[in-house]
């Protein structure tokens, strides 16, 4: 049977996906460098000088790697403790629009999935939260969780930078500039740009419409622009509204599809430029972004081609693709580019049911998260995990041809190692023991709108998203009980904290060692070679720990 070819939609796929292309390659080199002199000047802002005399805070003073972990840990649960009491009190504040005092466990939940970056959400944002907590609240955390990935990421590459020294920075400073002088005024701009297109601004409450077939309808307003472009652009993810940016209201067109897919890759994808530049050699940073860019478009080929070319369903082959939970108006090929981008960053907006995706399609968008989120990554995050499955690969190759391996002039022993494996191994652990249990409660299997192998995906990929902090979801699963709002909650905290901890560990201990000189047998990080070799180190160490898990669901899925 021939199939129908979307011909309309073919040709504006490409350019939409040429676009983008083009516009993250124009803002590599400026907002790369940008990045780089904000972590690097011994200049304050004025704003910033403020910032650090009301919170007592020496900004010429660096930190030791233990500090600058307390400082992360402690600025994260009191904003989580913060964040909880602001949900509790909801109906006591202004503009709360009537909403009521959100329940303890899903407050718990939600505090901590802004405070990580994960903004998973088990409730319908509109009917759940007033514009005070959107604004004060979730958008506050949308910023300054974006900054705290950052800096840990700047940290790490002042250990490959400083030698003989216990300094990897001060991560107020850092949190500060990285605040003032890039997600504010970035985040100002594309609001404007988001409601110039089409993205409600406004502060009203529920509105009664009469629809076209006479029905009445409650449609809600409120400060949706300027809280989607910190949502996209930090890789936050938490919609404003329950379907997210498949919305009409946080994404009207295909116009505002690019430019939210352009926000959740542009401040990832420029960081290695900012890691070239730190380090005196920008071939290193087009080395990592090589690799980021290999496993992007192999993941927007396959999840594209799975969606337009289904074997599983008689009505998709047909139809020529599934347009199941996918919008008329942005077509596969738009849902396809944005579910990859917020699967392989740690944003987890979604403008399609990522559940009533392909078993193949479904199934890679989980192997994306599972990867760690580093092609290009989360704000911060995706770099920081790149980096270290470099360290990684170079210690492998090193092993094979038998001498001591080296990273940026930074010999590679068994300390700088466990703290690697540890943070390679944290996130599946975590990941993993969650959904295993989740599966052997009867009440939690429950949840699962469909049985068998679908049904286990969408637990596994709960679990996935939460531990990497991603924050997408399998919609079949119906996460909002007491059990699953503080075992997801748990999750979040873990994987997002802990690996923190390993490679800021791993920042310090390179830092104290002085910077050993290139030699003949030194092996050589900018190369083809070495994208290759990483990307097999990624694929083999990162991708086949969960692959007993992916045989349990999408593979098995598939193969029925």
């Amino acid at each position: 049977m021939n199939r129908p070819v979307l011909m309309n939609e073919t040709p504006a796929g490409w350019l939409q996906i040429l676009a983008l292309v083009v516009a993250l390659a124009l803002s590599y080199r400026p907002l790369g460098d940008h990045l780089a002199r904000c972590l690097s000047s011994n200049r304050h802002l004025r704003a910033e000088r403020l910032v650090y005399r009301a919170g007592g805070v020496g900004p010429d003073t660096d930190q030791t790697w233990p500090v600058y972990v307390r400082s992360v840990l402690a600025f994260s649960l009191v904003s989580v403790v913060f964040l909880y009491a602001f949900l509790r009190l909801q109906n006591h504040l202004p503009l709360s629009l009537g909403r009521g005092p959100v329940t303890p466990d899903q407050s718990f939940n939600t505090a901590v999935s802004f405070v990580t970056n994960t903004n998973w959400q088990s409730y319908a944002g509109e009917r759940t939260m007033g514009h005070l907590v959107q604004m004060a609240g979730l958008a506050v955390q949308n910023f300054v969780s974006a900054a705290i990935g950052i800096a840990v990421v700047a940290a790490l590459i002042r250990g490959f930078t400083r030698e003989r020294t216990d300094r990897v920075g001060n991560f107020w400073v850092d949190l500060t500039r990285i605040v003032v002088r890039v997600l504010l005024p970035v985040s100002f701009v594309f609001a404007l740009v988001l409601a110039a297109g089409g993205v409600i601004q406004n502060l009203h409450g529920d509105q009664s419409v009469t629809t076209i077939a006479g029905q009445v309808q409650s449609l809600t307003g409120g400060p949706v622009a300027s809280q989607e472009a910190i949502k996209e652009l930090g890789t936050n993810g938490g919609g404003f509204y329950n379907a997210n940016s498949a919305h009409p209201f946080e994404n009207p067109t295909g116009l505002t599809n690019l430019v939210e897919i352009y926000l959740m890759l542009v401040i990832a994808v420029c960081l290695p430029r900012t890691f070239g530049t730190m380090t005196g050699d920008r071939r290193q940073g087009y080395a990592i972004l090589a690799v980021m860019a290999l496993l992007w478009a192999a993941s927007v080929a396959v999840v594209t081609a799975n969606e337009l070319n289904s074997v599983s369903s008689t009505a998709g082959h047909a139809a020529g693709g599934m347009m199941e939970g996918k919008e008329q108006r942005l077509g596969i090929r738009a849902s396809t580019l944005f579910a990859v981008a917020t699967t392989l960053t740690s944003c987890g907006a979604a403008n399609s049911a990522h559940d009533s995706y392909t078993p193949g399609g479904g199934g890679l968008l989980i192997f994306n998260m599972m990867l760690g989120e580093i092609a290009p990554g989360g704000t911060g995050s995706g770099l920081y995990g790149m980096l270290v499955l470099a360290v990684v690969t170079v210690f492998v190759a090193g092993l094979m041809v038998g001498r001591t391996p080296e990273y940026l002039g930074k010999k590679l022993g068994g300390r700088e190692m466990k703290f690697a494996s540890l943070y390679i191994l944290t996130t599946p652990a975590v990941a993993l023991t969650g959904a295993g249990i989740a599966m052997a409660l009867p009440g939690e299997r429950a949840s699962m709108a469909n049985p068998g192998p679908h049904g286990f995906s969408e637990v596994l990929y709960a679990f996935v998203s939460a531990a990497n902090n991603n924050g997408s979801a399998f919609a079949g699963l119906s996460a909002d009980t007491v059990w699953y709002n503080t075992a997801l909650g748990l999750v979040m905290l873990i994987g997002r904290l802990l690996p923190m901890v390993f490679v800021l560990a791993l920042a310090g201990s390179l830092a104290a060692q002085r910077t050993v000189p290139v030699t003949a047998g030194t092996l050589p990080t900018h190369r083809p070679q070495f994208v290759g070799l990483l990307t097999a180190v990624i694929l083999v160490v990162v991708g086949l720990t969960y692959f007993p898990a992916l045989a349990l669901g999408p593979l098995a899925e598939g193969l029925r």
